[in-house]
């Protein structure tokens, strides 16, 4: 007999086949009904902000259209969350229109408002973005950290330093932003206070010890200092964190390259090439370490890929003109330096390499002119003194040549006295010879005059003294508002020997997306 809870059944040829119950029997186990769909003007939030956060912007956007469209455009989340994917787009100007009709929808919200004064932000509208973030403030319960570092930015960008510095301070209190940090100490190079935007960085690798970028920035700004071994401990703890930070790698084989440690600084560079092949500044980098170890056709191989890659370079175009210098390929090194002339008329060193050309070139009074262009932009190197005077000798104007040699033994008192170095061997040996055949007697020279006497006249000297190297501009080690110089005309520049780069590629001034994107990285 069959248990009760199981149907009957029923014996066909042998076989049993069931047979259905009565309708009594069965109980009813129908699926629970689908929960009736709210007409509610928010029902579809969570689904988009799941798409949103999954980046799923195509689903997103469609999901946005069909809840405007039921809304008659009165959902807030829609038109809020249209509006940041427009302006991921770089439609600034259409996402700013959207944050305005959330904010008509919703006054109170200071969510809506802060999202318009970035959209402002982002199309350089800054005092109205200090207004409408000004009005967010005064919408909100408890203190914004996000709200005043912003503000701090916009400051930055309007130049009102002061406001600026006090709004970074006060998100700092509120929250310990690596952000902020890093904004706090750009305020402070903009300043040219190099001692606190030190301590600013100092006190944000406190915080985020791990942070390679951190680490970095302030092992660059120790080399700005001249601390180099404090600059080499922290460019090892940001390798250390991450070793394919291309910046930390740069400024390190510009280091040991600084020390003429060439087989080091190009296995350092041949690690950061595999991330950044198409980097101008680490090709010239590897070019002038070929040059350090005298294989010039190498470097100039790689100055021109370099060139290739940043036609507008004044470096590289100053590198190529002292390898073909140095090759004794004058009318190629003319070439270089006249184009590097034009992109940057203000520096001294690159005139006296231009007037070093035209000399070997017959070219005698465009090389005079530009030997006297190059002493009255460059103050501080004796070697452009040095090398002016040789010319004026050999042209027989030993009266002009007195006169260089007698500045360039103030330049080499003033040298010694700033730096505590001396001045490189081969330049002081160029001055003393042709001071003794110019019958000029003086202290710097005491100490060479015995074994220079029996020497002819000095050729011009290339190269300048390795301590005598300053900084090289910071370009985008430290990032400046757009708009701001990075470097300006008074900033200090390597020496001729070697046009060093440590930094990474620079935008193009008129890339209107890509300078949306490094605002947005300072937004928070």
């Amino acid at each position: 007999m069959n248990p009760p809870s199981e149907a009957p059944e029923s014996h066909v040829n042998g076989m049993t086949t069931p047979t259905a119950p009565p309708g009594s029997a069965i109980k009813s186990k129908s699926r629970p009904r689908k929960a009736p769909e709210l007409q509610t003007i928010e029902r579809r939030n969570w689904l988009i902000h799941l798409h949103y956060v999954r980046k799923e912007f195509d689903t997103c956007k469609q999901l946005i259209k069909e809840q405007l469209e039921e809304t008659r455009g009165m959902c807030e989340y829609a038109n809020y969350v249209q509006g940041l994917t427009l302006r991921q787009e770089g439609k600034i100007q259409e996402s700013f229109e959207l944050f305005q009709l959330c904010n008509i929808l919703n006054p109170n919200s200071a969510e809506n408002i802060k999202q318009m004064a970035r959209s402002l932000f982002l199309l350089g509208r800054h005092k109205l973005a200090v207004e409408a973030y000004l009005q967010a403030q005064t919408k909100t319960e408890k203190p914004d950290w996000e709200l005043h570092h912003n503000l701090g930015v916009c400051y930055i960008y309007l130049k009102e330093y002061v406001m600026a510095q006090d709004q970074l301070s006060i998100a700092l209190e509120n929250n310990k932003h690596h952000q902020t940090f890093v904004m706090l100490a750009k305020l402070y190079l903009l300043e040219n206070d190099v001692q606190s935007a030190i301590a600013t960085y100092k006190a944000a690798v406190e915080y985020f010890p791990e942070n390679s970028d951190l680490h970095t920035t302030l092992g660059l700004l120790y080399m700005q200092i001249g601390q180099h071994q404090k600059a080499f401990e922290h460019l090892g703890t940001a390798l250390t964190f991450d070793a394919k930070n291309t910046r930390a790698i740069l400024a390190a084989g510009s280091m040991m390259q600084s020390h003429q440690d060439y087989d080091v600084a190009l296995s350092k560079y041949r690690i950061a090439v595999h991330s950044i092949p198409e980097s101008p500044p680490i090709w010239n980098n590897i070019a002038m370490c070929f040059f350090g170890k005298k294989k010039y056709v190498a470097a100039i191989s790689c100055l021109k890929r370099a060139n290739y890659l940043a036609p507008f370079d004044w470096k590289i175009l100053y590198n190529l003109g002292l390898v073909h210098l140095t090759m004794q390929q004058y009318t190629s090194a003319f070439h270089f330096l006249s184009a590097a002339v034009n992109l940057r008329p203000t520096r001294g060193h690159v005139f006296m390499l231009l007037a070093i050309a035209l000399t070997y070139l017959d070219d005698e009074e465009n090389a005079r002119q530009a030997y006297e262009q190059a002493v009255s932009l460059e103050t501080r190197d004796p070697s452009i003194c040095v090398n002016y005077a040789i010319f004026c000798h050999n042209h027989e104007d030993d009266s002009m040549a007195t006169r260089m040699i007698n500045e360039f033994e103030e330049r080499v008192v003033r040298f010694r006295q700033s730096t505590g170095a001396d001045v490189d061997t081969e330049v002081m040996e160029a001055g003393s010879k042709l001071a003794t055949i110019l019958g000029i007697e003086s202290s710097i020279f005491a100490k060479r005059s015995n074994r220079t006497n029996q020497d002819g006249i000095p050729s011009e000297v290339l190269v300048t003294e390795s301590s005598n190297k300053e900084k090289e501009e910071e370009g985008d080690k430290i990032a400046t508002p757009e708009g701001e110089d990075r470097g300006g005309k008074d900033a200090p520049d390597s020496s001729p020997e070697e046009q060093t780069s440590v930094q990474e590629e620079v935008p193009p001034a008129d890339s209107s997306q890509e300078t949306q994107m490094k605002e947005r990285e300072e937004l928070v």
